[in-house]
């Protein structure tokens, strides 16, 4: 019996001293192996930031903001003036030195403010600086009512050996939604572990009914920028409400009869239990 004892606890030894090494080295490559992440922004007026600073919290990544030398600054009628001179005359704003060294991470979420459909002119000057070949970018904005799925086709096209993820968008009416929404889409594009809610696809839409026409109209008839009809509708079931997404049909304006209708457009609207309707983005 000793002899065998012996025997077992030399062979127990002998695992343990070559398991040891062997699991040492597996912790090591796994954290070699653990992609680092950089939250990259531009925020005029702290909408984006507070989507930045959500990601980079929930995430524990570093994060810097994108300074123009010359800040867009006065109202947003002044903002806009300015976008579209530069947009006029080709110019992008200068920005100052990044602290980060953006080749040194693999995943960057990239965030801006939607103007004129698109990233605001200081993340077009950044792109211009970089080349992002090889990384995961992982795009999030704000709006007034949407510009996310334009933006990441123009991302693509200025940086096209780089790999441009679905991202985030919010509209600057629902800031208060970005803490919940950031946990779902973090956990769903598999960035954190935890339970999410994978919702159904909509079904094809069908002829607006009365009730969804007045849903509608309540979700957009406040939003000076929109003048549009629904026709289809769609919905599904989402934690604590209904989601809809209606097909509408932009109509001319007799405040600006020189501005053609915009055309065919979707348009998402929430409505939770208890709450008023409320559109979270328009898909031109």
């Amino acid at each position: 019996m000793k002899t065998v004892n012996l025997l077992v606890l030399a062979t127990v030894t002998l695992a343990a001293v070559s398991c040891g090494p062997k699991k040492e080295k597996k912790e090591e490559a796994q954290k070699e192996e653990t992609p680092k992440v950089l939250v990259l922004y531009y925020s005029q007026t702290s909408n984006t930031k507070a989507v930045a600073q959500e990601i980079a919290t929930r995430l524990e990544a570093d994060m810097e903001e994108i300074i123009p030398v010359e800040p867009y600054e006065g109202d947003f009628q002044a903002t806009i003036e300015r976008s579209a001179m530069e947009r006029e005359q080709g110019i992008t704003p200068e920005i100052q030195p990044l602290k980060a060294d953006v080749a040194n991470y693999d995943i960057i979420f990239l965030g801006y403010p939607i103007w004129f459909g698109t990233y605001a002119p200081p993340i077009a000057t950044f792109l211009n600086q970089v080349d992002l070949s090889g990384k995961k970018i992982v795009p999030f904005c704000t709006f007034g009512s949407g510009g996310l799925e334009s933006s990441m086709k123009d991302l693509r096209e200025k940086q096209p050996k780089a790999r441009v993820d679905s991202g985030y968008g919010v509209r600057a009416a629902r800031l208060n939604a970005i803490p919940k929404e950031i946990d779902q889409f973090l956990k769903a594009n598999g960035f954190i572990e935890g339970e999410f809610v994978k919702l159904e696809e909509f079904a094809e839409p069908t002829a607006v009914t009365s009730e969804e026409e007045a849903i509608f109209d309540a979700a957009t008839g406040d939003y000076p920028m929109m003048h549009a009809k629904a026709e289809l509708a769609s919905s599904r079931a989402i934690p604590g409400g209904i989601e809809y997404l209606f097909i509408a049909k932009d109509l001319p304006r007799e405040d600006m009869p020189n501005m053609p209708p915009a055309g065919e457009m979707k348009v998402y609207v929430t409505v939770l239990d208890g709450e008023a309707p409320v559109f979270t983005q328009v898909v031109r």
